[in-house]
C-alpha cells in the first residue's frame, strides 16, 4: 500500500468497530450525526450476529485494531482505516498531512499504543465519568 492509498478509499464503506469500547461509542455517535453519515455503515463486532470469519477475518485482530472495508473490498486496519475513514468523510487534507513522513509514523505509533490500552483506558474514562 502507498503512502497516500488511504485517500483512495471508495465509499460506501463498512466500518467495523467495538460497540462495547467506550471511545467507540462516543465516535460512532459522531458519525451517526455527520452530514456523510450514508456514506459509512457501521457494525459492532460484539453484536450475536457478527462473525469475523465470514470475513476472513479473526475477532482477536479485529479487536485490536480498528478495521475498515472499501466499496472495492480493500481493507484498511489500524491508523489506515481512520484515514481511510476521515477521506471518505471529506477530511481529505488532514489524511493527506497525516501521510507525510514522520508525521505518518509517529500517527501510526500512537494509534498502536493508544488500541493495545484502549480496554484498559476505557474503563478508566468510564469510572471518571461517573463521578
Amino acid at each position: 500500500m502507498s503512502r497516500f492509498s488511504t485517500l483512495q478509499a471508495a465509499a460506501p464503506v463498512t466500518l467495523f468497530h467495538d460497540g462495547h469500547c467506550p471511545f467507540c461509542r462516543v465516535e460512532v455517535e459522531w458519525l451517526s450525526k455527520h452530514r456523510h453519515q450514508e456514506q459509512v455503515k457501521l457494525i459492532d463486532i460484539q453484536s450475536n450476529d457478527f462473525n469475523a470469519a465470514k470475513l476472513g477475518r479473526s475477532f482477536d485482530d479485529m479487536m485490536g485494531q480498528l478495521h475498515l472495508l472499501d466499496n472495492k473490498g480493500i481493507w484498511y486496519v489500524g491508523m489506515d482505516a481512520s484515514r481511510a475513514l476521515y477521506a471518505v468523510l471529506g477530511y481529505r487534507r488532514l489524511v493527506r498531512l497525516s501521510c507525510l513522513p514522520g508525521l505518518r509514523s509517529a500517527m501510526d505509533a500512537g494509534y498502536r499504543f493508544f488500541a493495545r490500552r484502549r480496554i484498559r483506558l476505557g474503563q478508566w474514562w468510564e469510572k471518571r465519568q461517573a463521578k
